[in-house]
């Protein structure tokens, strides 16, 4: 198997092409007290490799049109270029130089460090933002999960050219998979490999995760995180980490996100908007992790009404465990999940992505084809046996003021007391 390993999606697009180059370390392989490095290599690889300097590489990307980055996920960074047909032979071995030789220039680094202790520190404003830290770190502690892909501002502040370069030399040894999607020429196979950039990559390793550090480590016993702030909202997020992307046990899950969470006519806005008028906002939060991914009901309330909604946060999640889902709910569960599935491979970078995505965690390329397939199978006992497994030991983080907090915190105290 080569490396990178090439998949090809061919879309029917007006000569445009995505490429997705996943390699697999992210924000979760971040060193202990560097949380955030992985995230700073991320945005410099983007800022010169190869023979271009930052203003050389962004004459000649913008200069096409294209569009080139590096996120850096929990589990993964991602190089994203997005170019025409015509392009491509041109742009692609920039993603092969910003993996074999970044610049890493001194300056560069400065300049994007303070641009992201900046933006964490406008974050720590955010209630929202306030509420996730507290509930990560509640959660899941000193552990690859426990921080924001970000970093912590004051971890940063140290973070320099000689501490990434660790991290930035075993990139190209990491078993890494290079997705090409929307037009893609038939004799693009050969292009890639006749490239001078991707000749001689070395192979992967295979073990690219054995040094990383546990997921959760540290937890304590606590079951609550208070944030206290002048606002005038206040935040509640409750939930608990649950399982990695492919577990058997994923789609009943993931039916239990959309009947919670997807739409108007989910229950958690039903529930705290329709019925009782005590949210802003409502959402139910599963992402695709490869570890134990966070399953969590999150809600804004104004104070005087914060109980209530805690109240009816805390009578939703013991539902899930008590009584399974009506047939109707579940039908329209399903219906949600593959219209949220179809939005998520609308375009040729979000198609790309999923390809990479799918084999960095070993699942076979038609995973989202049979979970479909699944769905019939699934019945309303299945899902609540789900629930029961998994969501029967929620965290609460919350964000607010002192007094709404101290409020909260004893309608919590009756419910771990009982």
């Amino acid at each position: 198997m080569s490396n990178p390993e090439l998949l090809i999606e061919p879309v029917s697009s007006p000569g445009i092409l995505a490429a997705k180059l996943l390699l697999p370390f992210g924000s979760a392989d971040d060193p202990a007290e560097t949380r955030g490095a992985h995230d700073l290599l991320a945005s410099l690889l983007s800022r010169g490799c190869g023979r271009h300097n930052h203003v050389d590489l962004a004459d000649l990307v913008e200069g096409c049109g294209a569009g080139l980055r590096c996120d850096a996920q929990e589990d993964a960074l991602v190089l994203s270029l997005r170019c025409t047909v015509e392009d491509a032979e041109q742009l692609l071995p920039l993603l092969a130089q910003m993996v074999r030789s970044p610049r890493l220039e001194p300056g560069q680094v400065a300049l994007e460090r303070s641009l992201t202790i900046q933006a964490l520190q406008r974050q720590r404003e955010d209630p929202f933002h306030c509420a996730t830290t507290g509930w990560r770190q509640l959660t899941y502690g000193n552990g690859g999960y426990g921080h924001d892909p970000m970093g912590i501002a004051e971890e940063l502040d140290d973070l320099d050219r000689e501490a990434l370069l660790p991290l930035a030399e075993r990139l190209a040894r990491a078993s890494s998979v290079l997705a090409l999607a929307g037009s893609v020429p038939p004799q693009i196979i050969d292009t890639i490999g006749s490239l001078e950039d991707f000749r001689d990559w070395p192979e992967g390793s295979g073990n690219d995760r054995s040094g990383r550090r546990p997921y959760a480590e540290a937890v304590g016993t606590e079951t609550i995180q208070l944030e206290a702030m002048d606002t005038e909202q206040v935040v509640l997020m409750l939930g608990q980490a649950t399982l990695g992307h492919g577990h058997p046990d994923e789609l009943a899950l993931r039916l239990l996100q959309c009947h919670l969470g997807v739409g108007m006519s989910s229950l958690l806005f039903q529930r705290l908007r329709e019925d009782h008028g005590v949210a802003y906002d409502v959402a139910a939060h599963f992402p695709a992790l490869a570890g134990p991914a966070p399953f969590v009901l999150m809600a804004s309330s104004v104070e005087e009404r914060s109980e209530l909604a805690l109240d009816l946060l805390l009578n939703i999640w013991d539902e899930l465990s008590e009584q399974p889902l009506s047939e109707a709910a579940l039908e329209l569960a399903r219906a949600k999940y593959i219209g949220q599935l179809a939005q998520g491979l609308q375009t040729c970078s979000q198609r790309a992505e999923r390809r990479v995505q799918l084999k960095a965690q070993r699942l076979p390329d038609d995973h989202d084809q049979r979970c479909v397939r699944a769905l019939a199978e699934l019945t309303p006992t299945d899902v609540l046996h789900a629930a029961q497994r998994w969501l029967r030991e929620p965290r609460l983080s919350l964000c607010g003021t002192s007094a709404a907090l101290k409020q909260l915190e004893r309608r919590w105290d009756r419910r771990d007391a009982a």
